[in-house]
């Protein structure tokens, strides 16, 4: 018998040397550039990780996105300059290149917001999230009534490990994160508490931009009040939270869930709808009260009988909010002789006068200047702003009057029985008796597609503060179209009644998600226009071209197989206020 060989020494897999770096410098947007790695940095650099380079005589912020044993290039390689801070975990970064296609912007825009907002060092290098397979089905939609409760929902998938958790807003978020933290789960509130939630073994909580937030061990997502348009950036890239953590939970094989008292059609196209019994939901709906002003005499003002007896019966534990939109609404056309409101045949969009015809402001459908309800051609503007509201209704309510919007110092709002404002008004209030929308035909009518879906969610937020049918609270509406089918939904507290109308009439004039949209403005936007293959475009209003097609994967190739001009491009893919 032979002597047996020593065992053979295991030699380590050499480093690799080379890191490719995305620059933070808008002028080399997507470009890759390969540096070498000192030995000194070499145990500290991994994909994600966050460094100083040199560029040009000074050193530049970058990611790195690929580690490599051979340069793409034949000249001599820079050394990475210094490693700044721990960044986004591989998964995310390739996340950021999956968003870049689908916001059609560039990626170090997704990486700035999935890498901390100071210094972190966690004292190694980040490895990639393991793959889990999918459970419960991947994912599913919630329907929870506006006086429901979602923290249930957040505590099971705390419940299954580190949860990823968004809310609206970060107020929001942070009642959620004391919340779990008072039933004994671990939370971090991002982007406060980064580098915890990058540690793991806890629930990752925030607003926005928490969806990339750091979670070492995904093991589910939630999504609360999905609906909620604050989840959309409005600057270019137009991204969405909730798609991008729908995106997130999918390539990490955890299950997903959207919760919203009024799901919107995007989420419905996403995944299995859950809904509670008819009596729970419905019970969960404020009581809705709707005054038709349309039989009313000429000259009744802004404040129906109803209103006015709600504020002066208003007193500091009953308090009444009155809801006035100014900004970014339509300018309402009524009928002198019927009341009834200028609307379009074609998409029900609020219209304005041009010239002797009529022009739809949401489609841009055009017809004669007349009443299509009963021929006069006499026709009135409705408009009033919020602070003539106040004085108005000080005068009627017999007492004072507090005035909030957007743009009021953050805080609780002023101690007064009475509140007259923007929706503003509905997230600065902890709860009211009585909530009165003084002209809700500015919703419904509002030009952009998405008129009704808002207009529910409104009516939605309203039913949080004066609670469900039992809670002696109540939502007053003033409207000349009381038999609009968002109203239904909502006096019926069933949400369900809008989302089959609003189905087939997206389909009809092919609005998402029956298709994909694109809006594509400045000075350049002509040159991409015209680049354009496979798409609908139609266009252009003013400087702006609205791009259309069959689904997100054809729109985002043919927007990614155009060069862009030298010229500032704008372009917003799933625009908010289209």
């Amino acid at each position: 018998m032979g002597t047996p060989e020593p065992p053979r020494r295991r030699e380590a897999s050499p480093r690799p040397h080379v890191a490719r770096v995305l620059l933070d410098v808008v002028a080399l947007a997507g470009r890759r550039f390969d540096y070498s790695i000192p030995e000194a940095l070499a145990g500290r650099i991994s994909v994600g990780t966050i460094v100083r380079v040199p560029l040009h005589g000074r050193r530049v912020r970058g990611w790195v996105v690929e580690l490599a044993d051979r340069p793409e290039t034949d000249r001599p390689l820079l050394p990475v300059a210094k490693v700044s801070s721990d960044g986004p975990s591989p998964d995310l970064v390739a996340l950021a290149g999956w968003a870049a296609w689908r916001w059609a912007g560039p990626v170090t825009r997704f990486l700035g917001t999935a890498s901390p907002p100071r210094t972190v060092f966690s004292g190694g290098g980040r490895t990639s999230m393991a793959r889990r397979a999918p459970e419960n089905g991947g994912g599913r939609v919630l329907r929870v009534p506006p006086a429901g409760d979602v923290l249930a929902v957040v505590l099971d998938a705390a419940e299954a490990g580190d949860a990823l958790v968004l809310a609206p807003s970060v107020a929001e978020a942070s009642m959620l994160a004391a919340s779990l933290q008072r039933a004994g789960r671990r939370a971090a509130l991002v982007s406060r508490d980064w580098a915890r939630a990058a540690a793991g073994g806890c629930a990752v909580v925030g607003a926005r931009a928490a969806a990339w937030a750091p979670v070492p061990d995904l093991a589910a997502v939630v999504v609360v009040d999905e609906h909620d348009d604050a989840y959309q950036e409005e600057r270019a890239p137009t991204w969405h939270a909730r798609d991008v953590a729908v995106e997130r939970a999918r390539r990490a094989g955890v299950p997903w869930t959207l919760t919203s008292p009024c799901p919107s059609l995007e989420a419905l196209a996403a995944g299995e709808l859950a809904v509670p019994g008819r009596a729970e939901e419905r019970s969960g709906w404020p009581a809705l009260e709707i005054v038709d002003r349309r039989a009313e005499p000429p000259g009744a003002g802004l404040y129906s009988e109803r209103v006015v007896s709600l504020v002066r019966q208003a007193q500091r534990g009953a308090r009444v909010a009155c809801v006035l939109n100014r900004k970014g609404r339509a300018v309402l056309l009524a009928c002198r002789a019927c009341g009834e409101l200028a609307r379009c045949e074609r998409c029900e969009g609020a219209q304005e006068l041009e010239g002797e015809r009529l022009r739809c402001r949401r489609c841009g459908a055009a017809q004669p200047a007349v009443c299509r309800w009963c021929g006069a051609s006499r026709l009135k503007a409705l408009r009033i702003g919020v602070s003539r509201a106040r004085d108005e209704l000080e005068l009627l309510a017999g007492q004072p009057v507090a005035e909030v919007t957007a743009d009021a110092p953050p805080g609780p709002p002023p101690d007064a029985a009475v509140l007259v404002g923007t929706s503003a008004v509905l997230h600065r209030l902890a709860g009211a008796s009585a909530v009165a929308f003084l002209d809700f035909d500015q919703e419904l009518l509002a030009p952009r597609y998405r008129a009704a879906e808002d207009a529910l969610g409104l009516l939605a937020r309203a039913g949080r503060l004066v609670g469900g049918r039992g809670n002696g609270g109540r939502v007053v509406v003033q409207t000349r179209l009381p038999g609009h089918e968002t109203l239904d939904a909502a006096l019926h507290g069933d949400p369900g009644r809008l989302a089959v109308v609003e189905s087939a009439r997206r389909a009809a004039l092919r609005l998402p998600p029956h298709a994909a949209l694109a809006r594509i403005s400045g000075p350049g936007a002509k040159v991409v226009v015209d680049a354009l293959r496979d798409v609908d475009v139609s266009g252009p209003a003013g400087d702006r071209w609205l791009v259309r097609a069959a689904d997100h994967r054809t729109l985002c190739d043919a927007l990614a197989a155009v060069p862009r001009p030298p010229e500032r491009v704008r372009i917003e893919v799933d625009p908010l206020r289209a």
